[in-house]
């Protein structure tokens, strides 16, 4: 699998921890910024950039992690573009619920609220929890990218 990774200010110095972590780990992670850690950036551009590689890669098995503050506005931003599947982890039964049933393909880690123990938890099972293919859970996910359509 190869994950994706960006942060703003808030949640620059997790992204370096968790780099290294999901490394360590085995996964390919490639870092799409911010590079230094600047106190008056903003959340969308780091979105942009992780969810433009996402979806120019030719792997079939990638994914994003964005983390900010409160994860949030940046799982907004990420939402807006097709296919894009962002949740924001406050636990593992969120993200359980996010991966088994909509296919969530990418995570944003609210820094600002979780210690390094909990992003973790929830970080392994987010990778860990298989999406259920469920033919409504598809069904589902054809509308959502459908919705975007319209615009």
């Amino acid at each position: 699998m190869k994950i994706f990774i960006g942060a703003d200010h808030n949640g620059y110095d997790l992204k370096a921890t968790l780099v290294d972590y999901l490394k360590r780990g085995g996964y390919e992670v490639i870092d799409e910024g911010d590079a230094e850690k600047h106190p008056d950036d903003d959340f969308p551009q780091f979105a942009a950039k992780v969810v433009q590689a996402m979806a120019t890669d030719p792997s079939s098995d990638v994914r994003g992690i964005l983390i900010t503050g409160g994860g949030q506005g940046m799982a907004m931003a990420a939402n807006r573009f097709k296919g894009i599947r962002a949740c924001v982890g406050w636990n593992q039964d969120t993200v359980r619920d996010a991966r088994n049933d909509n296919d969530c393909n990418v995570l944003c880690i609210p820094a600002r609220n979780l210690d390094f123990e909990q992003v973790v938890g929830i970080l392994q099972t987010w990778l860990m929890t298989p999406f259920s293919g469920a033919p409504r859970y598809k069904r589902r996910i054809e509308m959502l990218d459908e919705l975007g359509d319209l615009l």
